[in-house]
């Protein structure tokens, strides 16, 4: 195959392969798949105008997220407290008692059932008492899911709800976005998913 005079080198280049060729003048270089016009949906947050498709999903009430949080306090707790028990009868002195193996099962639990719902939250926005209650964990501003990093850095805000007597927790009976304290410092928002 022959590309011209080889003593010519002003002659026909051969082809570049690997980079896209030079568009002609006045043609913008189109790259991978056409591009899609933007789609007319509000950014999430905002609320959509009535009868108008899309949006986000409404807001999980005030008792909706009390109901979640105890039935995962329940499911965390109950089991540590129940083999506190255990040891507690099998003592011979219950008022001299010291935990036993079946407390120290019980906390170790309790530990290990945390962090699942603290990671359950972080990837799918949803411990288990959230996804009874069908409610879920999200960004406000795009409403995606946390990561485990934000759900702690969220579990650890929640000190500020208790700090001006727990009105933090209260906070969401009155606020627009149904937002604790720990909410509006980490950007995020509880929504119904049923």
């Amino acid at each position: 195959m022959s590309f011209g005079d080889p003593h010519d080198p002003y002659g026909q280049q051969p082809p570049q392969y690997g980079y896209p060729q030079q568009a002609p003048q006045g043609v913008p270089p189109q790259y991978g798949y056409p591009q899609q016009p933007p789609l007319a949906v509000p950014p999430y947050g905002v609320h959509p105008a009535p009868g108008a498709p899309g949006g986000m999903p409404g807001l999980a009430h005030w008792g909706l997220r009390v109901g979640a949080h105890l039935l995962d306090m329940l499911i965390i707790l109950g089991p540590m407290y129940a083999l506190g028990l255990v040891d507690l009868f099998n003592a011979p002195d219950p008022e001299t008692a010291q935990p036993g193996v079946f407390f120290v099962v019980g906390v170790l639990y309790a530990l290990a059932m945390g962090f699942f719902q603290l990671f359950k939250e972080g990837s799918s926005g949803q411990t288990i008492g959230k996804k009874v209650l069908g409610i879920s964990l999200r960004r406000a501003a795009d409403g995606s899911t946390l990561g485990f990093g934000m759900a702690l850095v969220r579990k650890l805000a929640h000190l500020l709800d208790g700090l001006p007597c727990y009105l933090g927790w209260l906070w969401p009976l009155w606020d627009d976005k149904k937002q604790t304290f720990a909410d509006k410092v980490c950007g995020t928002v509880v929504i119904r998913v049923r």
